[in-house]
């Protein structure tokens, strides 16, 4: 008599509870971006903050519509209590999606850990790229509504007085500080993300 193996059923991920999850990281992440902070050798207006990191582990976890969500869920929130009249919160949104939806897409054409790795630091190489010229062609033209060019340039150059024009202090200030940035959101993914990632899918 022939007998039929039985597959034990395995548990997948709901719609209900990524979208759950989502808004929870959503909320750690707003709550991560009212603790920015300043940095030193920076432009007062350059926070540094960590609130990429639950987007990016959205992304790894339900893939990169959840860590964009994310990303514009935050701003979105903040954007009430926006001390730039909304266009940090319209940087912040355009520089965390081109962080964690190209690592979200490479890790889920890869689910390894030198899949995530390497998604996770295109992701804030693109970012970094992204910055300066979403900053010079965006960004800082809305920017100048609320601050003159010759200003926003003087608070550059008063840190590095070689700094003559807005290309310059994009790619001598920006550029490293948002890859290194993206940087710490990397490192501190890959050391809780393991422990992390059964409890969010539900497997525990």
């Amino acid at each position: 008599m022939q007998t039929q193996s039985v597959k034990t059923p395995t548990r997948r991920t709901t719609p209900v509870r990524a979208l759950t999850v989502t808004a929870i990281l959503a909320a750690v992440s707003t709550v991560l971006m009212f603790l920015s902070f300043n940095v030193p050798l920076m432009p007062s207006f350059l926070k540094f903050d960590f609130s990429e990191l639950p987007a990016l582990i959205a992304s790894f976890t339900f893939g990169p519509i959840s860590g964009a969500a994310v990303c514009l869920i935050k701003n979105l929130v903040n954007l009430p209590m926006s001390t730039t009249g909304g266009v940090g919160e319209l940087s912040n949104f355009i520089l965390g999606a081109a962080f964690v939806v190209p690592a979200g897409i490479i890790y889920r054409c890869k689910k390894t850990r030198g899949g995530a790795l390497v998604g996770s630091l295109i992701g804030a190489a693109a970012m970094a790229v992204i910055s300066v010229f979403s900053n010079y062609y965006v960004v800082y033209p809305i920017y100048t509504n609320f601050m003159p060019m010759d200003a926003i340039i003087g608070m550059y150059a008063a840190i590095n007085p070689h700094i003559e024009n807005l290309w310059q202090a994009l790619l001598i200030f920006n550029l490293p500080f948002t890859f290194i940035k993206g940087l710490c959101s990397v490192a501190i993914t890959f050391v809780i993300y393991k422990k992390l990632s059964p409890v969010l899918k539900g497997k525990r």
